[in-house]
């Protein structure tokens, strides 16, 4: 069974004010799938910094994005996986990590607004995204 991983600009959505696409995000990870811890720091930075969120409301957030999809660790696997990844395809660090983590996932859906559409990395991840 393909298994999914979303981006932080993606989840992002669940908290805005665009209620089409942050239906379209619940709709999409409702079958499921994995983020990494390196998305729920930049989804925490998202809601305190630019959402103004409180501490209760980034907890809640969070929580509920923990208890719906699976959570992978950031390791120097990762890393260097990452690395790779931005010298071969031109992705920024960041964009890199993410991909990484969605292989090291064993994914092979990558749910990215900013990324490629319809890229497909040779180790058999695509970029889809969940908006087009």
């Amino acid at each position: 069974m393909p298994a999914s991983f979303f981006d932080t600009n993606v989840l992002v959505y669940l908290a805005s004010g665009d209620a089409a696409k942050a239906d379209r995000v619940e709709a999409t990870i409702a079958g499921g799938g994995s983020i990494s811890v390196q998305v729920l720091n930049e989804l925490a930075s998202v809601a305190r910094r630019k959402m103004q969120m409180s501490w209760g409301e980034t907890h809640a957030f969070l929580d509920a994005l923990r208890g719906t999809l699976k959570v992978h660790p950031l390791t120097a696997e990762t890393h260097q996986t990452g690395l790779r990844l931005a010298e071969r395809y031109g992705l920024s660090i960041y964009d890199s990590m993410i991909a990484a983590s969605a292989l090291n996932a064993g994914c092979d859906t990558l749910w990215s607004e900013d990324m490629q559409h319809g890229m497909t990395l040779d180790e058999g991840l695509q970029i889809v995204n969940p908006f087009r």
